[in-house]
């Protein structure tokens, strides 16, 4: 089988965009070029690679398993000229990494810092997305590393490092829960609550959780945004749920509290960093993973020291307890 160079990135382009006229556009080719091509290939393989759909085109088995060795040696081609370029002592080279948006406020920030410190040629595209979106780009190989929480594992993955965050009640400092050492669902359900949307890894670990609950709850929000639910309890309209990572600055500056929750079994968010299965990382993307295993092992060392605080050191801050069977005061104290 002799299957030219030309005829696997065309193959490959058509994939990503399900149309040999969209894919002839992006590589500044001729359509019916494209499509000479793509007959080739499948007379050489001697199978349809695509169905052809008034939506489009889609592959066919033939087509999936033929796009898993294509995703191979475009990949291998890529970690074979950094190679190459290091070799020559040119530190050039580029990634895509596809991350969640909860390590944006702190996480992402300073692994991209300490990544362009190190090495300051390599170029870094970053694409923010859902946890599962991250692990589905790796898989696709549109990304070459994808970092997110409670990915699902799949063969087509390589889980490179993982680590472990416990979920706890947000709440702001002058919260009556906000002195507590640790606190029980039962007590953040007496205050109105803003919960994660499906797009958020948090909205499957805490539905155990929120089965188990009988009582009705007083939900005033359901949101896949970080950022707007952090931004809602600080000024006091509710209850939020999730781990220390994303509230790095608000932590620091007391603007935000932490309270781990108190379950029969410990809520965990995984948070792991991801290669396409079969692939030998290039060097630049080499270099990357070995600065986000350092940088989210660093957080997991300072969550364990955070919660190894003694408990009496929560207890003599806290304020005095506002009655489960009130909250009303606290609970829509809005501000501008």
């Amino acid at each position: 089988m002799h299957i030219h160079a030309r005829a696997i990135k065309y193959f490959d382009m058509i994939r990503r965009c399900g149309s040999i006229r969209e894919a002839a556009r992006r590589l500044h080719v001729a359509s019916s070029a494209i499509n000479r091509q793509l007959l080739q290939l499948e007379e050489e393989i001697g199978s349809p690679l695509f169905e052809r759909m008034a939506t489009g085109l889609r592959l066919t088995p033939a087509g999936e398993v033929f796009s898993r060795h294509v995703l191979t040696v475009l990949q291998d081609e890529q970690r074979l000229a950094t190679e190459l370029e290091l070799l020559r002592g040119v530190r050039r080279g580029s990634l895509s990494v596809a991350a969640v948006e909860g390590l944006n406020a702190d996480l992402m920030p300073a692994m991209l810092t300490q990544m362009h410190r190190r090495y300051p040629t390599i170029q870094i595209d970053v694409r923010i997305c859902g946890s599962e979106q991250a692990a589905q780009t790796v898989i696709d190989g549109e990304a070459d590393l994808g970092i997110g929480f409670s990915i699902r594992r799949h063969d087509g993955l390589r889980q490179c490092m993982v680590s472990r965050f416990a979920l706890g009640a947000i709440v702001p400092p002058g919260h009556p829960l906000a002195g507590l050492p640790h606190v029980d669902f039962a007590e953040c359900a007496a205050y109105p609550l803003i919960l994660p949307r499906p797009e958020l890894s948090m909205h499957a670990l805490l539905q155990p959780v929120l089965a188990h609950h009988k009582r009705a709850l007083q939900v005033l929000l359901e949101t896949s945004s970080i950022e707007l639910a952090k931004g809602l309890v600080e000024r006091g309209v509710g209850i939020f749920f999730q781990s220390r990572l994303g509230l790095e600055r608000e932590l620091r500056d007391g603007r935000l509290v932490h309270v781990p929750l108190d379950t029969p079994a410990p809520i965990c968010s995984e948070l792991g960093v991801y290669v396409r299965a079969g692939r030998t990382p290039p060097p630049a993307l080499d270099a990357f993973i070995r600065i986000a295993a350092e940088a989210i092992e660093a957080r997991e060392r300072e969550e364990a020291l955070a919660l190894r605080k003694p408990a009496a050191l929560h207890r003599d801050r806290a304020p005095a307890r506002q009655s489960e069977a009130s909250p009303e005061p606290f609970a829509h104290a809005l501000s501008a």
